[in-house]
């Protein structure tokens, strides 16, 4: 399976021609060219968080505007994607089995985390999808491990993304940069791609690293919370690898990283 960490900018921003998600757009319209177009998609978006993990299980999920203050054209988005209540069931069966309990819910739907990235990538919305959400404890070592549960699941060309923000202090993205503040954004950016692709850190330093993530430059200041950096522990848990691909980018004035595991880049 093809595995995607990626920051998937500010709410609906990215659909309404915002000059601020110029190189996130690109970049996802790009990765989407270079791999093999997948038969199911699991998105584990940081805009849903559940006790046990919980997967959509509808067969036609709505979505959910979960965005405040935007215009008009932004709440009438359409992407009218399938479910896939047969792979939401897989899910939970991995899980389960490496002892990780989780939920079905077949009402929920699909949040921005899942639908504004998806209509970038691959618009014609003809590929089913499954949205999986964080634990609300927020613990690292535990996303790290549904990951690593996720390994297991029986899926031809699936795409896993984990949908999220390597960069994710809302203040900081409203108030005026600073030579401290820019400094910070690109010491933790430089610490989170070295731990995921460089080929001189071994896969259990690299989770060790993301275990004890706090301890990065400048971490609590890119994170006052953590679940926009969660979604990236799922997916190294599930590859337990350095990623094939990097992705350096300006999201919003912020510099910020996005992550590929493919067999075809």
């Amino acid at each position: 399976m093809d595995v995607l960490f990626l920051s998937h900018g500010g709410g609906p921003m990215p659909l309404i021609g915002d000059a601020g998600h110029t190189d996130m757009v690109a970049c996802l319209q790009n990765i989407a060219g270079q791999i093999e177009k997948p038969s199911a998609i699991l998105v584990v978006s940081a805009h849903w968080e559940a006790e046990v993990p919980t997967i959509t299980s509808g067969a036609a999920p709505p979505l959910i505007y979960d965005y405040y203050g935007f215009p008009q054209e932004s709440y009438s988005v359409q992407y009218p994607c399938l479910g896939e209540p047969v792979l939401a069931s897989k899910v939970r069966e991995v899980l389960s089995r490496a002892g990780i309990a989780a939920d079905l819910d077949d009402q929920r739907g699909f949040d921005h985390g899942v639908f504004v990235p998806l209509k970038i990538m691959y618009p014609d919305a003809d590929i089913p999808c499954v949205q999986l959400s964080l634990m609300s404890n927020l613990d690292s070592a535990a996303h790290l491990e549904i990951g690593q549960a996720l390994q297991a699941l029986d899926c031809k060309n699936l795409l896993v993304i984990g949908s999220g923000f390597s960069f994710h202090n809302m203040k900081a993205f409203f108030a005026p940069e600073t030579a401290e503040s820019k400094a910070m954004n690109e010491a933790f950016e430089s610490w989170l791609v070295q731990t995921c692709a460089s080929a001189d850190i071994s896969e259990e330093e690299c989770f060790r690293r993301l275990v004890q993530w706090e301890s990065a430059p400048a971490a609590r200041y890119c994170h006052p919370r953590e679940e926009h950096l969660l979604p990236l522990h799922v997916c190294y848990g599930l590859t337990a690898s350095r990623c094939s691909a990097s992705f350096e980018l300006n999201i919003l004035n912020k510099k910020a990283s996005m992550f590929l595991w493919s067999k075809d880049v």
